[in-house]
């Protein structure tokens, strides 16, 4: 079994499937939006999953992406591109094709900064939302 905290080589990780980078940055970026309701919020769950849903939407990344597009590094930028780029095995049903399209993009980006040991700057990107 892979050891959660150990960080993936850079070269490693730019060369895996970007819908795979994508896989994992939905996991953490939920993860990330849930703790941050969790610990801002006094509602319960019913409320929580329903803040949460909204960010987590192809349509709230979308959103969230715009905010932190001009903040991108160039390696960055080319690791949402390859995700937006990406041949995705499935359709969106409550998105537009552009926002389904960034948001795999975005969640590319995270997955990839979460995989290669680099939290601190999701933390970055994620304030700067």
């Amino acid at each position: 079994m892979d050891e959660m905290n150990v960080p993936v080589e850079k070269e490693r990780a730019k060369q895996m499937n970007p819908v795979v980078l994508a896989f994992v940055g939905d996991a953490v970026y939920t993860l990330f939006v849930r703790r941050a309701l969790a610990l801002s919020h006094g509602f319960h769950t019913g409320e929580l999953n329903k803040l949460a849903s909204e960010k987590v939407s192809a349509h709230g990344q979308s959103a969230a992406l715009e905010k932190i597009l001009p903040l991108l590094t160039e390696e960055e930028d080319e690791i949402f591109r390859r995700g937006r780029n990406a041949k995705k095995p499935t359709k969106s049903k409550n998105a537009t094709v552009g926002e389904y399209v960034r948001s795999t993009g975005f969640e590319a980006l995270i997955g990839y900064l979460y995989l290669t040991g680099q939290s601190a700057r999701i933390k970055e990107l994620f304030f700067a939302e």
